[in-house]
């Protein structure tokens, strides 16, 4: 299955969602474009928009390797095969996770317009993003909303590889995607139009929430 845009995979997911209709679920977006996804979503099941910011953690002296993510919150997930591959350890992701964590508290403020994130605890819950590849920054994503006490998670995402969405659904309730692949390109390939998405953008759909 392929999208015509972020806007349509977010139509898609929501008609898959219905069941979530009249319980004013939560829909956290993955910036900048699961943002987008998370727009539609809300839009058509009644919910409310935020976004849950998250940074890869790159490793010290090759930012361009990821040796894990951090969410919202703080919440850190880490690859062990890179760990163990360079050499790294605790202090090598405190580091990284410092360095990312002002990073990701800076975008949230500049996104939310210093708004207070919203309240999780005892919603139900549902995670965005675009799609995913690896799926580190989902994970840490799903751990995070977890940890405030969500009541229902759900992970909504228009494509993913097989194995790494099989892994992601066993932290969620519910897990939504209506193209998982055994074979996997990038993400962007799935889409039409895959241009990407500023800051403007997703702080006009942050503020433009339905009545």
């Amino acid at each position: 299955m392929e999208f015509a845009d972020r806007r349509a995979a977010g139509r898609e997911l929501a008609a898959r969602l219905r069941y979530l209709d009249g319980q004013r679920p939560l829909v956290l977006g993955l910036p900048r474009g699961g943002v987008v996804v998370a727009k539609e979503i809300a839009d058509a099941i009644g919910g409310e928009l935020d976004i849950i910011p998250v940074r890869k953690l790159g490793v010290p002296g090759d930012p361009e390797l990821a040796l894990g993510a951090i969410a919202e919150g703080g919440t850190v997930v880490t690859n062990p095969d890179v760990l163990r591959q360079r050499g790294l350890g605790p202090a090598d992701v405190d580091e990284a996770a410092a360095h990312a964590f002002a990073e990701l508290e800076r975008t949230a403020a500049t996104l939310r317009r210093h708004r207070p994130p919203a309240t999780l605890r005892d919603r139900a819950v549902v995670v965005v993003d675009d799609g995913v590849a690896t799926g580190a920054t989902t994970r840490a994503a799903l751990r995070s909303v977890a940890s405030r006490g969500a009541r229902w998670l759900t992970l909504a995402v228009p494509v993913a590889p097989a194995e790494v969405l099989e892994e992601l659904a066993s932290a969620t309730d519910h897990t939504v995607c209506p193209n998982p692949r055994v074979w996997m390109r990038a993400v962007g390939n799935w889409y039409r139009d895959f241009r990407p998405v500023t800051d403007e953008e997703v702080i006009a759909l942050l503020h433009r929430q339905p009545a």
